[in-house]
Formats: C-alpha cells, sequence, structure tokens
C-alpha cells in the first residue's frame, strides 16, 4: 500500500526535526534517565500520544468494542489467520535475509498448507493438524540483527510505538510485499484498503483489555506503554516472543496480545 509508505517517511521527518535539549553532563541522574528512555523527542512524543489518545477515544476503541461484539470469536479468529497468512511472504523474505533457514521453512509450509486446506489462512491447518506454530517477523527486526541502532523512540498516532529504524522497516516492508504490486484498478485497490482498515481494527480489538488495564492503573500511561513496548521489541528481535500475531502491523508498531508488562520477565 503506497500511501501508509509516504505518510510514515513523513512523520519520521516530522519528527526527527523536533529534536529536544540533552541535558547537561553535570547533570549525571537526568542524562542517565535520558538515556535510559531512549527518548529525546518526550515532548514531541506525548503531545501525539495525546493526539492518539483523542482518535483512540472518538473512533478506534469504539470500532474495537463493536467489532468484538458483533463478530464471533470464530470469525475474528478466521479474519487474523487470514491477514497473518497475507503477511507470510514477508515474514518469509525476512526470514532469509536473517539467515534463519529452519524459521524460512517453516513459513514456506504454512504459506502452503494454509492458503490451500486452510482456505485462504482462515483456518490454521499448518498449527492445528500438522503441529507447526507461525511466528511474526518484518524488516525493522532485520535490521536490528543486521546491527542497526534503533534511535530514538516515536510515537505514530494510530500506528503507536515505534523508532526510525521500525518506521524504515515498515516501508521496505510494504514496498517488498508481493501484494504491494499485485493488480491494479478500484477493486484490487479497494482490497488493499480494506486489508489495511481490518489490520488496525484487529490490531486494537487485540489489545483492548490490556490497554483498558493501562489506562486505569498506572499513573503515566505514557511511559508505561513505552516501557513495556521497548521490552517487547527487544524480546522479538531475539525471536523470544513469537506470540505476537503474524497479522500484527509489521515493524513494531504498538503492542500485541502476547505483551508484558515492565518489570515482568520477558515471555519464553
Amino acid at each position: 500500500m503506497r500511501l501508509p509508505a509516504l505518510l510514515l517517511a513523513a512523520i519520521l521527518s516530522l519528527s526527527l526535526s523536533a529534536c529536544a535539549t540533552r541535558p547537561p553532563a553535570t547533570d549525571r541522574e537526568a542524562v542517565e534517565e535520558f538515556e535510559a528512555n531512549n527518548d529525546p523527542i518526550e515532548p514531541f512524543n506525548r503531545a501525539m500520544f495525546a493526539v492518539n489518545g483523542a482518535i483512540d477515544t472518538v473512533a478506534l476503541r469504539p470500532a474495537a468494542v463493536a467489532y468484538r461484539a458483533v463478530v464471533p470469536p470464530p470469525l475474528r479468529t478466521g479474519i487474523r489467520n487470514a491477514l497473518g497468512n497475507l503477511r507470510a511472504p514477508t515474514i518469509l523474505l525476512n526470514d532469509i535475509l536473517q539467515a534463519q533457514p529452519e524459521r524460512a521453512a517453516r513459513t514456506a509450509v504454512r504459506f502452503v498448507i494454509n492458503s490451500t486446506l486452510g482456505i485462504g489462512g482462515l483456518v490454521d491447518v499448518a498449527e492445528w493438524q500438522f503441529g507447526i506454530p507461525g511466528h511474526a517477523e518484518d524488516f525493522g527486526q532485520t535490521l536490528a540483527v543486521w546491527g542497526v541502532g534503533e534511535g530514538p523512540y516515536l510515537f505514530i498516532p494510530v500506528f503507536g510505538p515505534s523508532n526510525p529504524r521500525d518506521l524504515v522497516g515498515t516501508a521496505v516492508d510494504a514496498v517488498a510485499s508481493p501484494w504491494f504490486w499485485f493488480g491494479q484498478g478500484e477493486v484490487v485497490e479497494a482490497l488493499r484498503w480494506a486489508r489495511f482498515g481490518l489490520t488496525i481494527l484487529d490490531s486494537r480489538e487485540a489489545v483492548l483489555d490490556t490497554l483498558d488495564d493501562i489506562n486505569r492503573t498506572s499513573l503515566d500511561p505514557y511511559s508505561t506503554l513505552r516501557a513495556g513496548y521497548r521490552q517487547r521489541r527487544a524480546s522479538e528481535i531475539g525471536n523470544r516472543n513469537d506470540r505476537t500475531p503474524q497479522s500484527a502491523i509489521g515493524s513494531g508498531f504498538g503492542v500485541g496480545p502476547g505483551d508484558f508488562r515492565p518489570g515482568n520477565p520477558p515471555p519464553r
């Protein structure tokens, strides 16, 4: 999809132009906190967090609540499976780029099985019948494996937590996907937007309870979400958190069902 990739590039340019001032070296505690949070543009990010909160209150959360209420769990699972199956070629490419032949073979076999026996991916026959579990992978993770630093923390309205490395990864994944190049015309474009909308809806519904809990119990939801996101992302890069759904928005945006809170041990 062309528009989201261009939008992400524009947001990246804007955010990097809004860098905050690093504390003076004489204030060691402030410098340590500054580096630990990796959030040099925190005022900008908090402003974006507030914008996201308004959008979420008016549109995203009500849509997710309605989606959960109207669509029965088996159908929601089928939609999530199908969205994940559509991401399989991108996951496969990143498995290969990360020199993970066993994971790549698993991804390829799952795609073939679920696209055929699984009715286009609606049913995860590969795991249910053959015991082949799936995993998520994206180019942001690939860049991390190659040694590229994450850069400063960023918060993008609608998409959620991220960083410059993962923004680049999202753009690359979007362009590298075969569905980016497949077909032309109004029907195909409508299907692309439908997939994009369902991915946003599925991702928001998946964290409905988690985010409600954070907003209800945390003294500073922004800091809680930032810490949880960075821990989860590190776990994903180390391939310790394969519970993130394949259908989730690529390159580390937001938080997924397999997430853990700050202070809890990483998932095994």
